[in-house]
């Protein structure tokens, strides 16, 4: 400073004059000096060091370079070239190590955030990321950061200790806890979901309450979202996951094995006894030669050991149309090349009511993909309400408007009959 305001003086200019310039001049320096510091540092040198980063055989420093942690740095580099320099403003000395403190400050957060997000990057590389996501961790690590950074601004700003602004925060807990509740709620609830293993990013969770039915895409400190299978964004509060049920179907993606449990009605008017016809016609079907044989053998020596008079059919034991049927049912889901072979697989009876007998299909499919398992489901119940009226079986169904302009057209008919 003193030699710009004596090279000034040696050419004519007045003393008071010379001091403003001589500022002028060096504030002007400074900010040439530091904006070609920081072209420097992020032009130049970022250009040499990035190529080798992205070609060596490290990974991690990739995510460094997409977070921007290394020009956030780069921004530090001014601030210490003002901060050296301000010894040669001593009125204003003080005021200019302030602001070049907050700034670093604030570049200092700025570059842990970058940090931390690249940290995080860097870790969802790993298959563990998806049982042990670290986002709400991160998340949480950020607050403090931000509310220590904030603190140490502030204090920095008027002068003060921060232990003071520490012990006023330590007063106001009660409302800062109000302000943070969703965040602590986040937290406990995210710890408990990773400890206990609950949800991973990729499970297939079930939310009724929140209409919430597809794959979990992130898990932060405070929401999980779920993207649905109509492709919408379902966003639930993480702690509603700890303080509601939900389902998750990551045990049947797991097993390698999908439930298919559906019904079929039958009407009831339909069942009857076999007779020797169809017994006849049942033993030229696949799935049913052997079963027949053997059900044919086990009620003639049953009915013959127990002197049973089969002049009426009532009497003793007998083959009908829907048990036989039941059992072929039985023997087509056991050679299905997609049911799975080591899971349950059953035919039952479930209860009559108004609306037939419900005859209930339950197996598992060996292919847990949506659009394979509902494929297979449907192939399987085409099959056997194809096959239904082969056993005299007829499928029960509500009258439709066919059935009744049917009706109604036969009347006519027998009406001019008569006539």
């Amino acid at each position: 400073m003193d030699f710009i305001k004596n090279l000034l003086a040696d050419l004519g200019v007045q003393a008071t004059i010379a001091g403003y310039l001589a500022n002028m001049i060096m504030i002007v320096g400074i900010g040439a000096l530091g904006i070609l510091a920081h072209f420097i540092t992020k032009k130049v040198i970022l250009k040499v060091i990035t190529p080798y980063i992205r070609n060596n055989r490290f990974k991690w420093d990739n995510y460094l370079l997409e977070r921007k942690v290394i020009q956030r740095l780069s921004h530090l580099v001014p601030a210490v070239i003002i901060y050296y320099f301000s010894f040669s403003f001593p009125s204003y000395q003080h005021l200019i190590a302030k602001g070049v403190a907050i700034y670093i400050i604030v570049v200092t957060l700025a570059v842990l955030d970058a940090l931390l997000n690249a940290l995080n990057d860097f870790y969802c590389t790993f298959e563990v990321s998806k049982m042990r996501p670290i986002r709400g961790y991160i998340q949480v690590a950020k607050i403090i950061i931000f509310t220590i950074g904030g603190i140490l601004a502030i204090s920095n700003l008027i002068g003060e200790s921060p232990l003071i602004l520490l012990s006023g925060i330590g007063a106001l807990s009660a409302v800062v806890m109000l302000i943070f509740k969703d965040s602590i709620l986040g937290l406990v609830a995210g710890v408990q979901l990773t400890s206990n293993d609950m949800v991973r990013v990729g499970d297939w969770i079930e939310m009724p309450k929140y209409g919430a039915n597809g794959d979990i895409i992130d898990i932060s400190l405070n929401t999980v979202k779920v993207q649905n299978f109509d492709k919408t964004i379902t966003t639930i509060p993480t702690y509603a996951l700890i303080s509601d049920s939900f389902i998750n179907w990551r045990g049947m993606q797991n097993a390698g094995g999908r439930r298919i449990k559906r019904s079929i009605r039958l009407d009831t008017g339909s069942i009857a006894f076999c007779s020797p016809e169809m017994i006849d016609k049942f033993k030229k079907i696949h799935y049913l030669s052997d079963y027949i044989a053997g059900k044919e053998k086990e009620i003639e020596q049953y009915n013959l050991e127990n002197e049973i008079d089969r002049s009426s059919p009532v009497n003793g034991r007998a083959l009908t149309n829907i048990g036989v049927f039941r059992a072929y049912i039985q023997n087509y889901l056991e050679h299905h090349p997609k049911i799975h072979k080591s899971m349950t697989r059953m035919v039952r009876q479930l209860e009559p009511g108004e609306t037939g007998l419900p005859l209930e299909i339950y197996a598992f499919t060996n292919d847990t993909a949506w659009a394979a398992y509902e494929g297979i489901q449907s192939d399987i119940f085409d099959h056997i309400l194809a096959v239904a009226p082969e056993f005299g079986l007829r499928v029960f169904q509500s009258p439709s408007g066919h059935d009744m302009k049917s009706l109604s057209a036969r009347e006519r008919v027998g009406y001019y009959e008569v006539r």
